[in-house]
């Protein structure tokens, strides 16, 4: 188990201070809801059974950025192994996945771009905050969220806006490198960002300083294990032609202080 200093270290790593921020928000700062897209959109979320990916999330927790835990039937969460940097010890099963106070959905233990042990169609919605970023094939990934999504159902996506995190420096990734990237089939091994993330990471808004990049390309190296990369950066444009490719109408999209691009979308 990690100490604490540890684990905030490596939080400030693999999500920035923003991601810091977010996940000591609720015991540090009053919150508010901030969303208006949740305000306006609330109604298609209500009662609705949900999966959620990487997770939990403090953002969609009471009185955040975007309250969704509060009015879904129920959430079950998908997470990539059974020990995470972000929530430590997982066990698959059902009640494992505690998403509030006192909610519980089932566990899932999948890459979140392989979800083989969920049938087609079984969820009303999909939940993603701040993980897509962190898997190497995100086509491969809506893909296989729209799988399990029944019919006309919806996708809550938030991904970091690279202006306002340590990426502001990157490039935004090419719609072409995503579909090269699907259609070679790449997969969580791959490590073709780590050379862009070392040369264009922004020292100045990483709090531990420049003394951290030889642990920076360490834990780059070791992604695979730690998962702590963002394989790639987004901006609105983007989001609509991965939701086009993977047959996803778009809603509508804002952004919310510090760093979050929420967009909601609906399988076609």
């Amino acid at each position: 188990m990690f100490k604490l200093i540890d684990k905030v270290k490596l939080i400030i790593e693999c999500e920035g201070i923003s991601g810091l921020f977010w996940r000591g928000r609720r015991f540090l700062l009053p919150s508010t809801t901030n969303s208006k897209i949740f305000r306006q959109y609330k109604y298609l979320f209500e009662h609705r059974l949900a999966l959620e990916i990487g997770g939990p999330s403090p953002a969609f927790r009471h009185n955040n950025i975007f309250p969704i835990y509060e009015v879904l039937a129920g959430v079950d969460g998908c997470n990539f192994s059974a020990n995470t940097v972000w929530e430590g010890q997982i066990i698959a099963g059902l009640g494992n996945y505690k998403y509030a106070e006192s909610l519980t959905g089932l566990q899932y233990i999948n890459e979140g771009s392989d979800l083989s042990t969920i049938p087609n169609e079984h969820f009303d919605m999909v939940l993603s905050c701040h993980s897509l970023e962190h898997i190497a094939n995100p086509l491969k990934a809506l893909k296989e969220w729209m799988r399990v999504l029944k019919h006309e159902g919806h996708i809550l996506l938030i991904l970091p806006h690279p202006d306002y995190t340590f990426d502001h420096k990157r490039p935004i990734t090419k719609f072409e490198h995503f579909l090269e990237d699907y259609q070679n089939g790449i997969d969580e091994t791959d490590t073709e960002c780590i050379e862009e993330v070392l040369t264009f990471h922004d020292m100045k808004r990483d709090p531990l300083g420049p003394s951290i990049l030889a642990e920076l390309k360490e834990r780059s190296l070791e992604n695979y294990e730690n998962r702590c990369l963002h394989h790639h950066v987004f901006n609105v444009d983007l989001i609509k032609e991965m939701f086009k490719f993977a047959e996803i109408k778009f809603i509508e999209s804002e952004f919310v202080s510090p760093c979050n691009i929420i967009t909601i979308g609906q399988k076609i």
